[in-house]
């Protein structure tokens, strides 16, 4: 499956921006989808994760209550959408994706089977 992540841009601290990850796939709701993030100088960081029916999800502790993760199968588009934006929140954020066979089931770590192209987010202070 390809990824494409985009809805970036520069957003002063307290604004929001929505990001969106188009797959290419027909089979997209047969993936789990997660979110990651890197910041200059720093390692890749999981930021959310979908089940592949949006029954389960997953947040990092520092984007709890701020961002929602959330996917329309039919559009094959998980989308994360970011509120309350701190200037620490600035990163190249990518989507990725694993084939999954529950309903329920998420991955938080890093083991996903496809990575997408990041679309970068600049949180102004």
């Amino acid at each position: 499956v390809q990824l494409q992540a985009s809805g970036g841009g520069l957003v002063q601290a307290g604004g929001s921006l929505r990001l969106s990850c188009a797959a290419s796939e027909r089979t997209f709701s047969s993936y789990a989808i997660n979110w990651f993030r890197q910041a200059p100088g720093k390692e890749r960081e999981f930021v959310a994760a979908i089940s592949r029916s949006a029954r389960s999800t997953y947040y990092e502790d520092s984007v709890k209550d701020r961002f929602t993760i959330s996917r329309d199968n039919a559009k094959n588009t998980v989308y994360l959408h970011m509120d309350s934006l701190k200037p620490e929140d600035t990163a190249v954020y990518y989507c990725a994706a694993r084939v999954s066979f529950s309903d329920t089931d998420y991955y938080v770590g890093g083991d996903m089977e496809y990575w997408g192209k990041g679309t970068q987010v600049t949180v102004s202070s």
